[in-house]
């Protein structure tokens, strides 16, 4: 649309903070008889692997038949997956579709220019995503929900960098709906026993436009007039920065981010003549700040 090409791959960033959230589920088992496992108890510590997907996926490689060219394997339980069900605009954080965002930039190319990025304010979607916690008896599916239900009351706040070039941040806001429990059985109640928790969430993103680059205004000129229609300018005010730097700097190399580095010199001049104070001005012109 509107014939430029952006990309900022806010969706990819959003699902990969949601992800991130479940990297190091640990899920112990424990010596027989030992109701809580410590570390000296448990005889098995095992980090729970997280991937993208549907938990499907896996179930069909558990009921598939052994051939020759493939063996009999079983994938390891258990195991969270998770993957985006669905995706909707969210009125209720909506802002103001006209106003601009403006920043300068702080690293690359465009640090210390006369230049800043402006863009229009973002628009709030919501990203519905289903995470599946899939597990072979019920104590490792207990481990794992008492790890990941007390984080959220019942959102969790994680910042993610939306925008690399004006490295703009969000709070995405990651929200439990509700939660979900199936017991499957693969085949018989004598084979292969599967369990299933599913949670939903929603992912509170933005979605942003392109990013425009203008420059900034490092001198004004101004005129005054009396009557605009029918006479010419009387006096004009003119504001310019100016490096303070011993070297002097050009003044599109002056960094905006660093007062003590420049100067703004105003200039009032009487445009008829050099009677300066029949507009109320000094002798002196030039004025500096």
């Amino acid at each position: 649309m509107n014939g430029r090409y952006y990309y900022h791959q806010i969706f990819r960033k959003s699902i990969l903070a949601f992800g991130t959230l479940f990297n190091n589920i640990i899920v112990k088992r424990k010596q027989p008889g030992v109701d809580r496992p410590t570390t000296g108890d448990a005889i098995e510590s095992y980090k729970v692997p997280v991937q993208y997907g549907p938990y499907q996926k896996y179930l069909a490689i558990i009921e598939a038949e052994p051939r020759d060219q493939r063996q009999q394997t079983q994938i390891s339980l258990p195991r969270i997956s998770f993957e985006i069900k669905g995706l909707n605009y969210d009125g209720s954080r909506k802002l103001v579709p006209t106003q601009f965002a403006k920043s300068i930039p702080t690293d690359g190319e465009g640090k210390g220019k006369a230049v800043q990025y402006s863009q229009y304010l973002p628009v709030p979607y919501n990203l519905e995503v289903e995470l599946a916690i899939i597990s072979k008896n019920q104590d490792d599916g207990l481990q794992i929900l008492e790890q990941i239900l007390p984080n959220f009351h019942p959102s969790l706040n994680v910042s993610i960098e939306v925008i690399d070039v004006t490295h703009e941040e969000r709070d995405i806001a990651i929200v439990l709906n509700g939660i979900g429990y199936t017991d499957d059985y693969v085949g018989d109640y004598t084979k292969r026993r599967t369990l299933i928790w599913t949670l939903n969430f929603t992912v509170k993103t933005y979605l942003f436009g392109p990013v425009d680059s203008q420059k900034d205004i490092r001198k004004i000129v101004l005129d005054y007039r009396t009557d605009i229609v029918k006479r010419s300018t009387e006096l004009r005010y003119t504001a310019d920065t100016q490096s303070t730097l011993e070297p002097p700097v050009p003044q599109a190399e002056i960094d905006p981010l660093k007062p003590t580095t420049y100067k703004v010199v105003e200039t009032y001049e009487d445009i008829f003549g050099n009677d300066q104070s029949y507009f109320g001005l000094d002798d002196d012109p030039s004025t500096s700040y």
